[in-house]
């Protein structure tokens, strides 16, 4: 009986670890990009033009004067890619990072998700972007084309 209350001790002590392992740290499908580009930046609520959804939790938010932002939410949002119609809700009229949210009205009720990053992109930072979510193909330069030279052909020897 010792030894089985032993084993038992030992499969909690273990089964305790690997819960607060799964448990902290960034959810699974954050890659470094995202944790190094935790931005602080705000956006008028007024001034927001169009948008254009990445993926479930990634949007590209045109404001006034064409300034592009990436907004990061805090979770999945599964229809957001189909739906027409999303706001944004904050208690300021600024939308900022931790305090507001973006609605998403797919139809049957609306589902309210936080904003967890956004930050203002730059032409090069947009293009980067597009390209990483696959909405933009990468553009390589051509390599110069190869000239053949005269009188380096290859000789064999017996």
């Amino acid at each position: 009986m010792n030894k089985l209350f032993l084993k038992q001790i030992v499969i909690s002590i273990i089964s305790c670890g690997l819960g607060a392992c799964a448990a902290t740290g960034e959810p699974p499908e954050e890659t470094a990009y995202e944790a190094e580009s935790r931005g602080h930046d705000c956006i008028s609520q007024s001034s927001i033009r169009d948008y254009q959804v990445l993926d479930d939790r990634n949007l590209i938010v045109t404001a006034a004067v064409k300034r592009k932002y990436h907004i990061v939410l805090m979770r999945r949002a599964f229809g957001l890619r189909s739906t027409w119609k999303i706001g944004f809700r904050s208690p300021t009229g600024m939308i900022c990072p931790g305090s507001s949210e973006v609605i998403v009205d797919d139809g049957f009720s609306p589902e309210r998700i936080h904003i967890t990053a956004i930050r203002r992109l730059s032409p090069d930072d947009l293009d980067e972007l597009l390209i990483r979510f696959g909405k933009k193909e990468a553009e390589f330069e051509q390599a110069p084309a190869t000239e053949e030279i005269e009188g380096a052909e290859v000789e064999e020897l017996d």
